[in-house]
């Protein structure tokens, strides 16, 4: 191969790598436009890619955007078969941009996380898609929204970065764990398949096979203070599921159980509880005082007490039993009795 061709090849490549495929097809456009007859050989050498890929240009163009692209065998090119007015462009309605504008506020959570630059090399990719000129003011519409967490958790980069490849790549580890309530405060070895790494109500969580527990353990990451690979890979068990781990939790912590859970809510919080979908099994019940009544089915009592208990008495547990003794034995503890 002579240095000519390797300049020529390495080139290809780098216009490859470099040249959006979008800024590709509106050159592509230009020049069937002028009437030029382009090939994929022209194109290709003008572009810097190789042939196949401004095939495949032509192919997109014609199949997905609709465009009438012929091939002249006389004049060894492409051309338009009919008048095109203009190179399609991506049309956004201002709902769109409104959710587009919601979703990356709603980002902003994971700045300084792992998943910081993937989120904003997305956002530039569609923002490249977008039509030169927006009929709306996106400065008024970025001034009128806005996302606020009153409690932000801690997270420890480098630890959830370790966790977050290790789960995606199958991969053993051994964590320095501190369990949480433990009255030594100390940490221990925990050997782990980190099978999903999940946020939960703006909390992360690891869902991970515990070799010590022999069952799928959940893990807060800001409670680990080191991670060892151990160099074993694991298979992850096709069973597996978050969706079917997490179905009768109230947030995280499931159980063996199925418990048919009943809270009254007074009148003065009602419409809280109206306005939200607490639960996929949830079900509500409108009583005369203009209070509500919430049932759920749930496999832990955990969580829904402290949640009853974070209501300040306006949340009335009825049933079952278990959950009415505990609410009552914690408001006794607050009152110091």
């Amino acid at each position: 191969m002579s240095a000519n061709s390797k300049t020529r090849r390495s080139k290809v490549q780098a216009g490859t790598a470099s040249r959006p495929p979008l800024e590709r097809m509106l050159q592509i456009h230009q020049a069937l436009q002028a009437g030029e007859y382009p090939n994929a050989v022209k194109l290709g050498l003008a572009l810097e890619v190789s042939p196949k890929s401004i095939q495949r240009d032509i192919e997109f163009m014609r199949s997905r955007m609709g465009l009438p692209i012929a091939y002249h065998p006389q004049r060894y090119g492409f051309y338009y078969t009919e008048e095109v007015s203009g190179f399609p462009s991506l049309q956004v309605t201002e709902g769109e941009l409104f959710a587009l504008l919601a979703a990356e506020k709603s980002l902003q959570q994971y700045r300084g996380t792992p998943f910081e630059k993937p989120l904003i090399s997305a956002f530039r990719k569609i923002s490249q898609s977008l039509p030169d000129t927006i009929s709306i003011s996106w400065a008024d519409w970025d001034s009128t929204l806005s996302f606020r967490t009153t409690a932000e958790p801690l997270v420890d980069l480098p630890v959830l970065d370790q966790l977050s490849r290790a789960a995606a790549q199958r991969q053993q580890l051994v964590l320095e764990y501190r369990k949480p309530g433990s009255k030594t405060k100390g940490f221990e070895e925990r050997l782990v398949d980190p099978y999903h790494i999940a946020n939960v109500n703006g909390e992360w969580f690891l869902f991970a096979y515990c070799h010590l527990r022999r069952s799928i353990r959940t893990f807060a990451p800001v409670r680990v203070r080191a991670v060892r690979h151990t160099g074993v890979k694991f298979v992850r068990p096709r069973g597996f599921s978050i969706e079917k781990e997490l179905r009768n939790s109230f947030g995280i912590l499931s159980g063996d159980r199925e418990v048919s859970v009943r809270i009254r809510f007074l009148e003065s919080v009602a419409d809280y509880i109206r306005e939200k979908r607490w639960h996929p099994s949830q079900k509500l019940m409108e009583c005369d005082d203009g209070s509500v009544e919430l049932t759920m089915t749930l496999s832990s009592l955990t969580e829904v007490q402290r949640w009853v208990l974070g209501w300040g008495g306006a949340a009335v547990p009825l049933e079952p039993q278990e959950l009415v003794e505990g609410v009552r034995a914690a408001a006794r503890r607050l009152l110091g009795e």
